[in-house]
């Protein structure tokens, strides 16, 4: 991937295979200039998801849904009708030219563009099962926030996403929707819980995506499909209650460039009256990267590679520092840190944590059902246990001496870089209820006891103030793409963005997964 080369302009006329690979903001351009249409986006796109997705379900009775085949992708569960009627709708307000906003602002930020959406992010009337089997008929009463905002910018949700059960797990596959898959490789998974949203934007069914974070579930998948995620800081984008108020979690955007997640989260941040925990919006992230790799002269970056003890399987590790290399050498002070951190001591931490909100919101939301994951069932036992074992005063002791690591750490820096996950890969259809293993430095194998460990994310949602934006750094051996976070200090968002966009002028990624 670090040798890709930047995709040259779209000639949309020429070469309409080439519109799934087109960007949010190429897009808004060429609508603008009158030499693309939202209907033959729309068109393009949708034909994308016709040829390469299998098991999804037009319209929205996921009890009709056909089993997808193992070269499937599946990272579609429903096609909103209602989009094609939004695209020709977002056609006439190009044609009748009276669009007096800039590009990528205000209520015409996104007209036209189509959005892929989580499916937890509820569309009034429609399904709203969480890829539980026993809630398949369920249907939401309201727009989720992120909804709102994305239609309110003149966005098309065109398409709705799979996730694991409840999005609990690292990869995404339930009983209801089947085994989503990576358009990099069939075998492995997208990652979750937001796998379909990664999978979908590696496979080109949208431009942009949404996605949500409580321990990792936007970054992951992102790391693992070659795209970019982003976690807000905590209140930046509104959630809906009464789990919005777990200062651990966020919904946010994914994207297939630094610029157009920018876009997104420009679009969605902000307070809103339904979230108590919302504060002011991100109007400080730009939308131009004028001179990308000439910010970085003067700027110092912090490289963890292990985040303390955890164990990196090598092409990850090689992948992080060839990166942090090519910043180094393009004028950024680059410096290696050490946190006194371990794997097991931030999951004990964190599971306490998630056993006095997430894991009983989950417990009472199943009570009664017989057909969960494993997965599933096994996160709100251990959960629960967490709880049991430390007070929630001292989970809060926990988090508060991991911060305290964190802000040392990155003390003097503009920002940290680290991995995203200390794995190359998951199986697809793996659960990895009893741990996970990957080669140590000396060719041993490491046996990892709990799943979460094999991702280094979850530190940044304890420390969930700050920043953290997800971006390719190279490929893995499985011929999996490597993800790398770029951490920021608290609310300072721009930096991440601005060290994203280095990045990806220094070492373009490749725009589609190759699929054949």
């Amino acid at each position: 991937m670090s040798g890709a080369v930047v995709p040259a302009p779209l000639d949309t006329r020429a070469a309409p295979t080439a519109l799934p690979a087109l960007g949010a903001m190429e897009a808004l351009t060429l609508f603008r200039a009158g030499d693309l249409s939202p209907v033959e986006l729309l068109d393009a796109t949708l034909t994308r998801i016709d040829e390469l997705d299998g098991g999804r379900n037009t319209g929205g009775d996921a009890a009709s849904a056909v089993a997808p085949s193992e070269t499937d992708i599946n990272a579609i569960v429903q096609i909103l009708d209602s989009a094609r009627d939004d695209a020709r709708r977002a056609e006439q307000r190009y044609l009748a030219g009276d669009l007096e906003e800039p590009i990528g602002h205000g209520a015409t930020a996104l007209l036209g563009i189509p959005v892929a959406t989580k499916e937890k992010h509820g569309i009034a009337g429609e399904p709203l099962s969480q890829g539980l089997t026993a809630l398949r008929t369920e249907r939401a009463v309201s727009d989720h926030p992120v909804i709102e905002r994305i239609r309110a910018a003149g966005g098309i949700v065109h398409a709705r996403t799979t996730s694991p059960e409840f999005s609990c797990a690292t990869v995404t596959h339930s009983g209801l929707w089947g085994v989503t898959r990576n358009p990099w490789n069939p075998e492995l998974s997208p990652g979750g819980s937001s796998g379909g949203a990664g999978a979908a934007l590696a496979a080109g069914y949208a431009p942009l995506a949404t996605a949500s974070d409580i321990a990792g579930s936007t970054r992951i998948p992102a790391a693992f499909c070659g795209v970019v995620g982003y976690k807000a800081p905590y209140g930046r984008i509104p959630g809906l209650p009464p789990l919005a108020a777990d200062w651990y979690r966020g919904d946010g955007p994914m994207a297939r460039s630094v610029a157009d997640t920018a876009l997104l989260t420009r679009v969605l941040s902000g307070q809103h009256p339904v979230d108590h925990g919302t504060v002011p919006g991100a109007e400080t992230i730009p939308l131009d990267y004028a001179d990308p790799i000439g910010w970085l002269a003067g700027k110092r970056i912090a490289l963890a590679v292990r985040l303390g003890d955890y164990p990196v399987h090598p092409d990850v590790e090689h992948a992080v520092r060839e990166t942090a290399a090519r910043l180094a050498a393009a004028g950024a002070t680059v410096e290696e840190v050490v946190l006194p951190w371990t794997s097991a001591r931030i999951r004990d931490v964190t599971m306490g944590h998630f056993g006095y909100i997430l894991g009983p919101a989950m417990a009472q939301l199943t009570a009664g059902m017989t057909d969960l994951a494993a997965y599933t069932r096994r996160f709100i036992a251990d959960a629960a246990a967490a709880a049991e074992r430390m007070p929630l005063v001292e989970t809060l002791a926990g988090e508060a001496a991991l911060q305290a690591d964190l802000a040392e750490a990155m003390r003097g820096f503009d920002a940290l870089v680290a991995p995203v996950n200390a794995v190359d890969g998951l199986r697809a259809d793996g659960a990895y209820l009893d741990g996970l293993d990957l080669p140590g430095a000396d060719g041993s194998t490491v046996h990892l006891d709990h799943y979460w460990e094999g991702h280094m994310t979850v530190p940044f949602n304890v420390s969930n103030r700050c920043p953290v934006l997800s971006v390719p750094a190279g490929v893995a051996g499985n011929g999996l793409p490597v993800g790398m976070q770029i951490v920021g200090h608290p609310y300072a968002e721009a930096s991440v963005f601005r060290v994203g966009a280095a990045v990806e002028a220094l070492q373009p990624w490749e725009r589609l997964a190759p699929m054949g």
